[in-house]
């Protein structure tokens, strides 16, 4: 523990906790007293056995104390003083256990320890009759494979047998005897073992009685569930049989499977014969478990409490509710019977004080057998009969009638009065005046018999009646099971789940309150719970703690206690000395204690122990059991008549855990230093009596308003089931909470352990659920309409409603107690700040504890100021809808709808309105509400821009709406009026943004509103006014009015428009199986975009890539005619080629020139692949038609008239020319270098493309605009895109968010311009253009989609090459525009920056090898060039498509070169060096290895090439040599052949098409030279002479 750990331990008063007191059993005028010895450190657990004790200290040691007769020296004496055990130091022990004679112990590693006793094996050691010092034991799976070995949480010791619970939640058993659970005869188990039957589910709690075992173990999950089988899984029996007699018909279900029951020894101790076995209705252990375990479960509906006069009905389907009385249950008509019944259970009547304790929620248990109305519906014995009828055939039909009446008879008894009570037979008190009918009391004797294993009726009672359990009715059903008699007579209930369904976050968290108990042992005190006295070789589950939400089990020698969530404790077993809390005796199932407000308990040999809440919140004790008296002298036993409040512990302090066992009692106590302790106490304490609240609302009052008719719509109805479960909810997680803060208290009581800090948000999470349901229900008037139904029941009820809502005045509404009763968990959330805060008072306020402490308790205040807020609102918005009643407003009238604010005062009103027109605006937090006369219309406020106009435009009180589809203006009365509005339809658009919930951000002061909502959002609209969108729904990113960024448009018949929006831009995907992705108008295409027609398995696929005018292809594009091989690339008109253009084909044709409709027609130029040229006149497609000039490969051409389709025969009327052999031969391949001339100017291509981008930086027209709205939309852009891409992170990668962020900050480019500007905007560029997020990416995404498109594919023709130089010329002319745009200080194309003196570099001449400082040609990076700042971006993206028209165009030359090169390399390096008339020994030097795409990356390769040539050559001659390039070219000539290089022609070219002018003259063009000149072209034109020297 670290220092600032230890201060706040201290701070809490650590050093007065876990004080122990010890006193003696059998008195209730005790006198505890500190534990002789003992050194006063802090204890946590004591356990204790017969005589001995344990304790467990806060470092994880072990102490024992009393008569340890194991220990050697110690056999015959008593220690009162604790000593350590040592065999256990350095373990750190969590948690021990104590046995009658034997110990145990679990580590923190989950180890188990045991000690003392081992006569039946409890130590788990053979062969040894004790151990002495604390042994440790192997526990493991012989499942697994290698064995693992098991983790304990908690151990339990009985006399004979241990129980272990592992970290799986699975039991472990060794020892002796039937308690272990364990399929076995053999004994003493020494191994520990698993017990199998309760493998696979969740244990929460183990506890050994003397010679029986308890387990709690957590419902099944619902889903988990099994049908109950229709036959016995052991015996194969049917569970529920029809027998066919002469006259009547025998339906029992009293299946008993013997399986499991020590048949012999039952006998021999309970005198049960075989015969009486049969009346055992219920199943022994392993024959009635399977089917418990596959009960389906009702939720949350709690059964009636049991007592000697009283037993619930039958829970095995769940129903507490029902017309019919079990034999032996007491109907109570109100509260004041049950006191009665409650002071008649013993011999004297209940003091004051305990009358006064008598809470809601016993009282509750007590009455929740009220039956429904008397009698059974005609349906259910229809049902019944009709049943039986088709089974005996036609016969038993005649009689039915007869039979009906029979049975309604029966019903009717049992669905008798509340006020005639029933009597029992052995009960020692007489109940009250009951019925005297014989007829009735036979049934309801004969009722008793023939009761499952987990019935609730003594099965010793059962037999003493001795009469049969069947019954006849004359003329049909002879023998009906009482069971099913009461199934069908129980009254309908409106089926609504008060309890939420399995919540695996809440129960992972907080202790689980669907709990079921299981027993098994010896039972001959009826200890099991059962119902009856036998023996259980395997757990069985206890039917009747079903759904009472049992959360801690003890165990005595023959008597077992289960405490509930509800501060109930049920007993059972052993009451010899009153130990049960009750005077029933004997009793054999779970009964209640006469003890309330009961958080912990301890049960020992023959008494009980209950801590319960006291009236100032410090713990009260009751002992109930075995009192020793002396009487003449003579010491005696007796019992106490009720449990007795032990004074004397009450003055100890703060009491946190009690344990009992032998003949001592033990109290773990804590003293309340600085109020910490109070705090906690009054925490829990709050917490328990506010869950018995909760759970007497839901039974007392919201069950049975659910159980109305008649209430009202299906809305209303719906609201009300959905409060009742989210009160359901929240209920059950308080009731989780206290018995979490019961085990706190068991605890060290750390402050950053409470749950309520650990999962702040799970509480405030539901208290917030829960009050918006009940908010939805006021605002649809429910506690209105629910008062009239329900108007009997509530008044009837009003003074309980009253105490309920905690309401003191006189002549309240009905409505107005169930408001406030339904709001009551309100109040609660106050009290956990308070209590919080007083928490947090006990620490230092620099500790992190207090900080804790105070920001929840702000948190708690913080919410309860919301949910106050969220109340008037809606009460205000109820009585809105009081004061304008009609059918508007009913139809706009929804449950999670708030009126803001509203214009009945004419405060707004619209601009440019009729004289006599009506405008109403009703603004609620989801829309505003357009009303006119008796018409409406509703603006989603997710899709509403709001903003003030400016008073130049002459509106001076304006607000401007703009919604997808309308645009209007608001004018207010005054400023203040415009004020008002302007901010709450801001406030309600952002809300209606961010969620339905508004709720302020745990943790902090408050709810931080935004002053106004983003004009960039995600929202769903459905279109209504525009008829070609009427009906459309659009889904995704808006920006002020307008779709932009990712979503999906959805057509009412199919059709998907997906993908990204733009201003009006997507992907629509048509019926015709077209798909077409760019920028759309009003519904049509206009703009830029992509249309692909068909799949290339298609008859006609194609893909067009252009401008769109109002849905048809006008302007500049490229279409791709797949089928025929063509790729047209000109200007286009109403779908049709038009104008100037060029077409490739295939086969290499390629043809420049006019087109109208879609025809070459006009002035052309053709080429084909051998180069011949024919430039004239076109009338069609491919066809030649008047003059022109036909050009062959060899130079020779025609002149005249063509005529003919080509490659079909042309007809000529024409001179025939052959040129003169002294011509000029440049003069020859005249067409060649005419191409181009007819073809779309490469400034005329893709203008829609940037037209786009000038758009989206807010400029109508390029270059004309402002420049800092065009940064602001950039800023938008990005914002957008960010946010769209938020809820899809992998979209995204690390480096692209980083990207992002960085683009947020625009370089400093104004004033005077420097070099170091210059790079910052060059590196700024380059991460623009990196993401298509930003305004520029998504341009230059778009030109390099539309290049490739271009000139990937037939596009590939040699001949296109100069147009695809030009086209790269032209963007980088016009991005270069763009981006002096957005920086005006950047100077222009080929301007200098001024040079600092510092920037100027020293470099070695790559002639002479010296330093030198002359001024030299102006590097790439000083001269502005768009070249220079823009290719670095755009070539390596179009460097694919453009290299490959350059080595198409190359290729002969670069064949002949290659074809040199490699010649060449097969000389040696003399040869080749003498070849090249060099004399000196070269030195290898490579040419550079790199990749790289600009020509100006390209250049300084080269001249790092030189500058290595120049200084190897002069390191080898030692000496000044001044170089010149007559020398250097044969060594740069025979580096660039043993460099290999593959296709140079094409990177020569390439350079010299793109590099900038300025460089041609400097050295990089120098050397540029001398590589194209003296190296490239020598070795493909004068190949012959070098191969000669050579």
């Amino acid at each position: 523990m670290d220092q600032q750990e230890r201060s706040s331990v201290e701070a809490e008063g650590a050093k007065e906790r876990g004080l122990v007191h010890i006193w003696q059993a059998g008195s209730c005028s005790v006198t505890p007293e500190r534990l002789p010895g003992w050194s006063g450190k802090t204890v946590l657990q004591a356990a204790l056995g017969i005589n001995h004790g344990l304790l467990l200290t806060e470092g994880g040691e072990v102490y024992s104390f009393g008569k340890l007769p194991w220990k050697v020296g110690l056999e015959e004496t008593c220690t009162k003083s604790p000593i350590l055990e040592n065999a256990l130091i350095g373990q750190h022990v969590t948690t021990v256990a104590a046995g009658s004679y034997h110990n145990g112990a679990v580590t923190e590693s989950g180890v188990v320890y045991m000690w003392g006793n081992n006569s039946a094996g409890q130590c788990a050691v053979a062969n040894q009759p004790y151990l002495q010092e604390p042994n440790p034991i192997s526990i493991s799976d012989s499942e697994t494979s290698p064995l693992v070995s098991v983790r304990i949480l908690q151990l339990a010791c009985g006399e004979e047998h241990t129980l272990a619970l592992s970290l799986s939640r699975e039991i472990w058993a060794w020892g002796s005897g039937c308690q272990l659970g364990l399929i076995t005869t053999t004994f003493p188990v020494t191994k520990p073992q698993k017990v199998e039957h309760l493998a696979g589910r969740v244990v929460l709690q183990v506890a050994c009685g003397a010679y029986h075992s308890l387990a709690l173990v957590q419902c099944l999950p619902a889903q988990d569930m099994k049908p109950i089988p229709e036959r016995c899984n052991h015996c194969s029996q049917l569970l529920i049989t029809m027998t066919d007699k002469e006259d009547h018909v025998i339906i029992s279900d009293s299946h008993c499977c013997p399986l499991g029951v020590a048949l012999a020894d039952s006998q021999a101790e309970n005198h049960v014969s075989c015969s009486s076995l049969e009346t055992l209705e219920g199943k022994s252990a392993t024959g009635s478990q399977s089917e418990d375990c596959q009960k389906t479960f009702v939720e949350d509906e709690p059964a009636a409490s049991e007592s000697e006069m009283t037993s619930v009905l039958s829970n095995n389907d769940g129903q507490e509710d029902s017309g019919i009385s079990s034999p032996g249950n007491v109907l109570f008509p109100d509260k004041k019977a049950v006191k009665e019944y409650l002071e008649n259970l013993s011999d004297d009547p209940l003091n004051d004080s305990q009358e006064k304790s008598i809470s809601p929620s016993q009282e509750e248990e007590l009455t929740a057998c009220l039956p429904g109305p008397p009698g059974v519906s005609t349906s259910a014995l229809n049902s019944l009969v009709v049943s039986c009828a088709s089974a005996v055939g036609v016969r038993v039909a005649a009689t039915y009638e007869a039979g009906a009446l029979s049975l309604k008879k029966v019903m009717n008894f049992y669905g008798t009065t509340p006020g005639e009570l029933g009597s029992q037979s052995g009960s020692p008190s007489p109940g009250p005046e009951g019925l005297k009918d014989t007829r009735e009391e036979q049934v309801k004797l004969e009722s008793m018999q023939g009761k499952k294993s987990s019935s609730l009726v003594d099965i010793r009672e059962e037999e003493s009646e001795g009469v049969s359990r069947r019954l006849s009715l004359p003329g049909l059903l002879s023998q009906v099971s009482p069971r099913l008699l009461r199934k069908v007579g129980r009254a309908k209930m409106r089926t609504v789940a008060l309890t939420p369904t399995y919540s695996g976050e809440a129960d992972a968290l907080l202790p689980s309150l669907r709990t079921e108990v299981w027993s098994w042992g010896k039972g001959k005190e009826g200890q099991l719970g059962h119902g009856d006295v036998l023996p259980r070789l395997q757990p069985l589950c206890v039917k009747s703690l079903d759904s009472k939400e049992v959360i801690q089990l003890s165990a005595g020698g023959h008597h077992s206690l289960a405490l509930t969530a509800k501060s109930q404790v049920y007993s059972w077993g052993s009451n010899t000395f009153g130990q049960l809390g009750h005077l029933n005796s004997p009793t054999t199932v779970p009964r209640l204690a006469k003890v309330l407000s009961v958080w912990s308990t301890a049960a020992g040999p023959d008494y009980s122990l209950f801590l319960v809440d006291g009236e100032d919140f410090q713990p009260g004790l009751y002992y109930s059991g075995r009192e020793e008296t002396r009487e003449n002298n003579s010491p005696g036993n007796n019992c106490t008549k009720s449990p007795t409040l032990l004074l004397a512990c009450s003055m100890l302090g703060y009491i946190s855990t009690v344990t009992a066992g032998g003949d001592n009692c033990l109290v773990l106590v804590d003293r309340n230093i600085m109020g910490y302790i109070a705090s906690l106490h009054e925490l829990a304490s709050t917490e328990r009596r506010f869950y018995c609240k909760l759970s007497e609302i839901k039974s007392r009052v919201l069950r049975p308003l659910l159980g109305l008719d008649n209430l009202g719509t299906a809305t209303t109805v719906q609201q009300l089931q959905d409060m009742a479960s989210r009160f359901s909810k929240l209920c059950y997680l308080i009731g989780q909470h206290g018995a979490s803060l019961s085990s706190f208290l068991h605890g060290i009581k750390e402050a950053k352990s409470l749950a309520i800090l650990k999962h702040s948000s799970l509480f405030l999470d539901s208290y917030t659920e829960y009050c918006t349901s009940v908010t939805n229900f006021l605002v649809m008037g429910g506690f209105m309409i629910l008062a009239k139904p329900a108007i009997d029941f509530l008044g009837k009820n009003q003074e309980l409603l009253q105490d309920l809502a905690e309401m003191k005045e006189e002549n309240i509404q009905l409505v107005d107690v169930l408001n406030t009763l339904f709001f009551l968990p309100v109040r609660q959330l106050h009290n956990y700040a308070r209590v919080l805060l007083k928490l947090a008072t006990c620490f230092e306020v620099t500790s992190p504890e207090y900080q804790k402490l105070q920001d929840s308790s702000s948190c708690c205040e913080t919410l309860v100021v919301h949910l106050n807020r969220k109340r008037k609102e809606a009460e205000y918005t109820l009585s809105f809808w009081k004061t304008f009643p009609g059918k508007m407003t009913d139809s706009l009238r929804r449950p999670d709808r708030r009126l803001i604010c509203e214009s009945s005062n004419r405060g707004l009103s619209l601009q440019h309105a009729g004289r006599f027109s009506v405008n109403w605006f009703i603004l609620f937090n989801d829309a505003l509400v357009h009303a006119q006369f008796s018409t409406h219309h509703i603006f989603p406020l997710s899709t509403l821009w709001v903003e003030a106009l400016s008073e130049e435009a002459g509106n001076v009180n304006g607000l401007k709406i703009t919604t997808p589809e309308e645009h209007f203006i608001l004018l207010s009365s005054t400023p203040q009026e415009k004020t008002k509005w302007l901010r709450a339809i801001s406030q309600a658009v952002d809300q209606a943004l961010r969620g339905t919930s508004d709720l302020p951000p745990y943790g902090s002061g408050g709810n931080i509103q935004r002053q106004e909502p983003p004009i960039s959002r995600s929202a769903k609209y459905t279109f209504y006014k525009d008829p070609r969108l009427k009906d459309a729904t659009y889904d995704g990113r808006w920006l002020s009015g307008k779709p932009h960024g990712r979503g999906i448009l959805r057509w009412a018949d199919g059709r998907i428009y997906s993908g990204m929006f733009r201003n009006d831009q997507g992907c629509c995907v048509y019926a015709t199986g077209e798909v077409y992705e760019g920028c759309f108008l009003d519904n049509m295409r206009h703009g830029h975009g992509l249309l692909r027609s068909g799949k290339l398995t298609s008859s006609s696929p194609s893909m067009f890539i252009g401008q769109w005018v109002m849905d048809k292809k006008t302007g500049y594009g490229v279409f791709d005619d797949i089928t025929r091989g063509e790729k047209y690339m000109g200007t286009w008109q109403d779908d049709l080629c038009q104008g100037n253009g060029v077409v490739v084909t295939q086969f290499g044709l390629y043809y420049e020139g006019a087109f109208s409709n879609n025809k070459m027609m006009g002035t052309g130029v053709l080429l084909s692949e051998d180069d011949t040229v024919y430039e004239g006149e076109f009338s069609d497609d491919w066809t030649l038609s008047g003059k022109g000039t036909l050009t062959l490969p060899n130079g020779d051409y025609i002149e005249g008239l063509f005529s003919g389709e080509w490659g079909s025969g042309i007809k000529i009327t024409g001179t025939y020319f052959k040129p003169s052999l002294y011509d000029s031969e440049k003069d020859r391949p005249k067409a060649l270098r005419k191409l181009g001339i007819l073809a779309v100017p490469a400034d005329e291509k893709w203008k829609a493309v940037f037209e786009e981008c000038w758009h989206q930086l807010g400029c109508e027209n390029p270059g004309q605009g402002d420049r800092w709205k065009a940064w602001d939309s950039i800023a938008v852009a990005l914002t957008t895109n960010r946010r769209q891409h938020k809820d899809s992170p992998e979209l995204l990668s690390r480096s692209h968010t980083q990207t992002l962020e960085s683009l947020e900050f625009i370089p400093q480019h104004v004033g005077a311009f420097t070099l170091e500007k210059y790079e910052n905007i060059k590196k700024y560029l380059i991460k623009a253009c990196d993401t298509p997020l930003h305004p520029l990416g998504r341009l230059v995404e778009t030109l390099v989609a539309v290049y490739r498109m271009t000139y990937v594919g037939v596009g590939a023709n040699r001949r296109l090459l100069q147009e695809a130089v030009r086209e790269i010329k032209s963007y980088l002319k016009r991005i270069f525009q763009l981006i002096r745009f957005l920086f005006p200080d950047l100077p222009e194309e080929g301007s200098t920056i001024p040079l600092l003196v510092t920037e100027t570099k020293r470099r070695k001449s790559f002639c002479s090898g010296k330093m030198d400082s002359r001024s030299e040609s102006p590097e790439p990076g000083y001269v502005v060039t768009s070249s220079g700042l823009l290719l670095p971006v755009l070539l390596p993206r179009l460097y694919p498509p453009l290299f490959m028209l350059y080595a198409l165009d190359n290729e002969r030359e670069e064949d002949i070169y290659w074809e040199c090169v490699l010649r060449l390399n097969k000389q040696s390096d003399t040869a080749l060096l003498i070849g090249l008339q060099l004399f000196i020994v070269i030195p290898m030097v490579s040419f550079p290895n790199s990749t790289t795409f600009t020509p100006s990356d390209k250049l300084k390769v080269i001249q790092q090439t030189f500058e290595e040539i120049s200084q190897s050559v002069l390191e080898t001659l030692q000496e000044d040599f001044l170089w010149s390039m007559d020398d250097l070219f044969p060594v740069f000539l025979y580096v660039v052949l043993r460099a290999r290089i593959r296709n140079l022609g094409s990177e020569v070219h390439l350079i010299e098409d793109l590099m900038d002018p300025y460089l041609q003259h400097g050295e990089q063009g120098i050397m540029f030279t001398t590589l194209k000149w003296d190296c490239f072209y020598v070795l493909v034109q004068e190949r012959g002479e070098v191969n000669a020297a050579v």
